[in-house]
């Protein structure tokens, strides 16, 4: 599908900030890498400046955070009766790996450059990373075979999801998987301990 101009301005920003930082990149390197002419101001027909260009871009991928989210819990919960516990925690897990991957160029900004706007830094907290927490804790609490498991949902979000995403951080920061786990490794693990969360069946009398 062919991407609007604004769509063109905002995805190639965001690449050239993830690559060279936000104040290293110049609002005409961005005009060029979109398709317009350098220099000639086509950006502020859509952007009053540089610095609307990087909210709108973060405000954009919180917009469509909250969707797929929305969208990957009504696909996981149609798996309900046709999967077993195992193959849909995998899902799970590897959804939440997808999904911190596309957002790797939003990252590399993230720590790069965000420290200098708070107000954009709230939205990645509450409009990028919380939704997934949120998600995960909604996840358990749906599935039949945790329902008798009373524990803190939310803080076995931050644990289950907090790993996710360190693991896709590490190989962005480090360049290579923590531990050396690849993969498949690292999902079949998290559905190990996410299993071991299981209420242990009742005594037999």
């Amino acid at each position: 599908m062919t991407r609007s101009t604004r769509e063109r301005i905002i995805d190639e920003s965001l690449r050239l900030f993830a690559e060279r930082g936000y104040s290293a990149t110049s609002v005409a390197e961005i005009e060029a890498a979109s398709g317009l002419s350098p220099g000639a101001g086509g950006l502020y027909r859509h952007f009053k400046s540089k610095y609307e260009v990087l909210a709108a871009a973060i405000n954009e991928h919180a917009a469509r955070t909250r969707s797929q989210v929305a969208d990957s819990l009504a696909q996981l919960s149609t798996m309900e009766s046709a999967e077993d516990l195992e193959t849909r925690l995998a899902h799970l897990c590897k959804a939440g790996l997808a999904k911190v991957r596309e957002e790797s160029e939003l990252t590399r900004v993230f720590f790069r450059d965000l420290s200098q706007f708070p107000e954009l830094v709230a939205v990645v907290r509450e409009g990028l990373l919380q939704p997934m927490f949120d998600a995960i804790t909604t996840w358990f609490q749906a599935q039949p075979e945790y329902a008798d498991a009373k524990l803190d949902w939310n803080g076995i979000a931050a644990v289950l999801g907090g790993s996710v995403v360190h693991y896709r951080l590490f190989q962005e920061t480090v360049g290579e998987s923590p531990g050396h786990a690849e993969k498949d490794q690292f999902v079949t693990a998290w559905v190990r301990l996410a299993v071991g969360l299981l209420p242990a069946p009742a005594p037999v009398s």
